[in-house]
């Protein structure tokens, strides 16, 4: 028998496996959770860098948005078949790739980078919020966006996909109005087709950011699908994922994108209020209340993450409720800390974090993905990933921690960031191509090396779940 989803249960389970009377929801969820969940204010902004960041026009600023939403939102949406199959958050089944404590480098980065996102959500709700009041701190705001994010992840799962469910409706509502009201109401500037030029490096700037905007939310996906039924299905949970996340991400980014351009010495926050003139309270506050929805994910999955950490050390822990509850806590102040301190040079701290983010999560998911797929064809030995020892999958793999250390370093000759360029993206003219380079070798090279040096392993896998059956 399957549990319902009940927004006021306070969610008991954290890192362990979902037992089958506790599973509940449909592939339809995960639709609305990443529809809903990219519905806000930080995906406006990353589509605005399309123009003033990357200099492109209006024309091929979408097509670079769409591209690389399209591509990237392949990769986080493979992961959403883990959820159901394997009912364990997406950082402890990292676990079966990279050891119990290999896996630690990756749960520390990925720990990192949800601080990273709750800080730059922080700023942005503060500053929306403030915009509307004039004269108004943006403390104020950043707290009320904060308390929002705590309380959905201090309760939990179901509380969060319900949260998303009414951003969906919510927000969609919201953003079709805006854009209508940009476009017939405050109206284009008449140049506004021809404003910027075309680029190669700008195009593929865009086509990078947005996937990279896709390929951040693969250590997130499992997160939010494994208290589904095992009979969920692949490819259902896939395709609800695919769709959800790129169609809630293209179309705020095709949004911002046009108030950049069309407001281009503005503050771009400022620029959507004065294009929206008239009702930009009711989109300010809107997009504000998701970013608080986003940021109740990313503090779950921050707080799911530490305590896989302390469950490594300490593996005769079983983190409760209280645990996660106290870890969401701190990792809010830990963030609060960061968007304070950041606020007035967001924009260049936040493009700087993303390409960061570039170099460090596609090895990480290329190799997640080659071992689930192609290696172990989604069977796992799930007890052995809570054991001190790793169980099957040892303490250290040392084929899939190569791996990922060639991944990040064959990206680096292409990388272009303001702190380094590598010798081709500087013969490119800047061309950051670093991300399909580190996909393009991580994934054959883990493929080769773990047929080669883990046939143990990989046999052991489905032994122990045809042995589970």
């Amino acid at each position: 028998m399957t549990s319902r989803e009940d927004v006021t249960h306070f969610e008991l389970i954290t890192i362990q496996p979902i037992p089958p009377d506790q599973r509940h929801g449909t592939a339809r969820d995960l639709f609305t959770v990443w529809f809903g969940a990219n519905l806000m204010l930080l995906t406006i902004v990353t589509g605005a860098l399309a123009v003033t960041e990357f200099g492109l026009t209006f024309g091929w600023a979408v097509l670079g948005l769409v591209v690389g939403n399209l591509f990237g939102a392949v990769f986080m949406a493979l992961h959403a078949a883990q959820g159901p199959a394997l009912g364990v958050p997406q950082m402890v089944q990292t676990r079966g790739q990279f050891g119990s404590l290999g896996s630690l480098l990756i749960v520390g980065i990925v720990v990192i980078m949800y601080l990273g996102f709750l800080a730059s959500n922080l700023v942005l709700g503060g500053e929306a919020l403030a915009s509307i009041v004039p004269g108004l701190s943006d403390v104020p705001g950043i707290a009320l966006v904060g308390v929002l994010s705590v309380v959905a992840a201090i309760f939990g799962y179901d509380l969060i996909h319900a949260y998303t469910r009414v951003m969906t409706y919510l927000s969609g509502v919201v953003l079709a109005l805006a854009a209508v009201w940009i476009i017939w109401v405050h109206g284009l500037p008449a140049d506004f087709l021809g404003r910027n030029a075309f680029s190669v490096t700008g195009l593929l700037g865009t086509i990078s950011v947005a996937a990279l905007w896709q390929i951040a939310y693969a250590p997130y996906v499992s997160d939010y699908s494994r208290y589904m039924p095992r009979d969920t299905g692949a490819r259902p949970a896939f395709w609800a994922t695919y769709w959800g996340s790129t169609l809630g991400s293209l179309l705020p980014m095709i949004l911002g994108a046009a108030v950049g351009l069309a407001m281009p010495k503005t503050n771009l926050l400022d620029g959507l209020a004065s294009m929206t003139q008239g009702i930009a309270p009711l989109v300010v506050i809107v997009f504000s209340v998701g970013v608080a929805a986003a940021n109740a994910m990313n503090l779950y999955c921050g707080a799911l993450s530490t305590l896989t950490v302390g469950q490594t050390l300490f593996p005769a822990w079983s983190p409760g409720a209280r645990a996660r509850t106290i870890t969401a806590l701190g990792l809010f102040g830990l963030s609060l800390v960061g968007a304070l301190l950041g606020k007035n040079s967001f924009l260049v701290n936040y493009t700087n974090f993303i390409l960061l983010l570039l170099y460090v999560l596609v090895p990480w998911t290329a190799i997640n993905l080659v071992d689930y797929y192609l290696l172990r064809h989604g069977k796992y030995d799930v007890a052995s990933f809570l054991r001190q020892d790793g169980g099957i999958y040892g303490r250290v793999n040392v084929v899939a921690v190569v791996c990922y250390s060639i991944g990040i370093f064959v990206q680096l000759p292409f990388a272009a960031t303001p702190m380094y360029t590598g010798p081709i993206a500087n013969a490119l003219g800047g061309a950051d191509l670093s991300w399909i380079v580190g996909l393009a070798v991580t994934s054959p090279v883990y493929y080769w090396l773990a047929k080669r040096f883990q046939l143990n392993s990989l046999l052991g896998s489905a032994t122990a779940v045809r042995t589970a059956a």
